[in-house]
């Protein structure tokens, strides 16, 4: 018979949990087993950071004197929608500037976590209820009411590689990319990546607790763009791009800067990486098996973004372990292979997690709802013409 998450939730209660991160436990299974491995770890802990464009946080701003429902608003000249109650507004984080192309909702949110003053301009046309057309003051993380992270797809579980065919260079949200094969960039944390230790997502689903930013989050729905559909490695059971992605949330007033940063992408926008550790609960000796994945048997592939299309040419399929290397041979030459995803902190992640279940300041929930791994994914309709 398996464990429970009661269970292992009491022996974080009484202190003899064993927990280990991704990498701690891919050395047990490898020397003991994954059924010895099963007995002896109760949770693993993973950890990705990386760029998560389709990011941002609500927040209430409190009501001024006299009301206004706002219509507009910005946030530092950076547009917040403020479709929503009188004085609720969502700010997206890839939203740049209307006044500096370098700066935008993602350094918006960053300045408030750390602390600091950000300037507010809103206005409204004016209703016999909230009779007050505009309001200009500035807010910080104190002075606001309900601040919290929503992230309607964050985590992929599996992302292609990107290069570029083309004769000229190329600005993308996968970074610089050079001409004629120049590079390859990628954006994983690959084998202590939350999604890639549990590919099924067993223990993962919609109430999952999780670290998000440096404090704890949830799993609050499946991400967009989660591809129900995608084929499966046979022997891992990972999908090839994509697979699945989470929607999260979190207090925003409870995250740490360090594990939310701002990012500016030459030619593309604003991006924010995003600190994201999940607690994988090692409830069988599968899940034991399924967190022993090693880099040399996650595959992906390396499409070209030369060619303007939705559905990219496929270059190569590679393992991680061989992006990791630096170099991936294309067309008989060597070209370097470069992660935009952080692997040193991704590992701080995973190891902070740990340290907080151990020290009883974070317990693990059980999903009350699984994601839907059975499905299709489809693109946009047919353009009118």
């Amino acid at each position: 018979m398996g464990k429970t998450i009661e269970e292992i939730n009491e022996r974080i209660r009484s202190g003899t949990v064993v927990v280990v991160t991704s990498e701690e436990m891919k050395e047990i299974v490898e020397e003991k087993g994954a059924h010895e491995a099963y007995k002896k770890v109760d949770v693993v802990t993973t950890g990705t950071f990386g760029a998560m464009c389709s990011s941002g946080a609500f927040i209430n701003l409190g009501h001024a004197d006299p009301p206004i429902r706002i219509t507009e608003a910005w946030l530092d000249d950076v547009y917040a929608y403020s479709g929503l109650a009188a004085v609720d507004v969502y700010i997206g984080g890839a939203q740049v500037s209307e006044t500096d192309k370098n700066f935008g909702g993602a350094h918006v949110i960053h300045k408030l976590i750390k602390g600091e003053k950000v300037r507010l301009r809103a206005i409204n046309p004016g209703t016999d209820c909230y009779p007050r057309k505009e309001v200009e003051t500035y807010i910080d993380i104190n002075t606001i009411n309900q601040a919290y992270m929503y992230n309607p797809r964050n985590c992929y579980q599996n992302y292609a590689g990107a290069t570029n065919s083309s004769n000229r260079i190329l600005y993308t949200y996968m970074g610089t990319l050079l001409p004629n094969y120049g590079n390859i960039t990628y954006s994983t944390s690959g084998e202590i990546s939350p999604l890639m230790n549990d590919p099924y997502l067993k223990t993962i689903g919609i109430g999952t607790r999780i670290f998000l930013g440096g404090g704890t989050g949830y799993i609050s729905w499946e991400g967009t763009q989660f591809n129900k559909d995608a084929k499966r490695d046979t022997k891992t059971g990972i999908p090839l791009p994509t697979g699945a992605t989470l929607a999260l949330s979190g207090n925003l007033k409870n995250m740490n800067p360090e594990f939310i940063r701002p990012a500016v992408i030459k030619g593309y926008g604003i991006s924010m990486y995003i600190g994201v550790g999940i607690p994988i609960p090692i409830l069988s000796e599968e899940m034991a098996k399924y967190t022993s994945i090693r880099n040399k048997d996650i595959y992906t592939y390396i499409e070209d973004y030369g060619i303007a299309k939705r559905d990219k040419p496929i270059v190569k399929k590679v393992s991680y372990e061989e992006l990791r290397m630096g170099k991936i041979e294309i067309n008989n030459r060597l070209v370097k292979s470069a992660p935009l995803a952080s692997l040193r902190m991704a590992r701080k992640i995973a190891e902070t997690l740990k340290e907080w279940i151990i020290s009883k300041d974070f317990y693990l929930t059980e999903k009350i709802e699984s994601l839907p791994i059975d499905g299709k994914y489809g693109p946009m309709s047919k353009e009118v013409r």
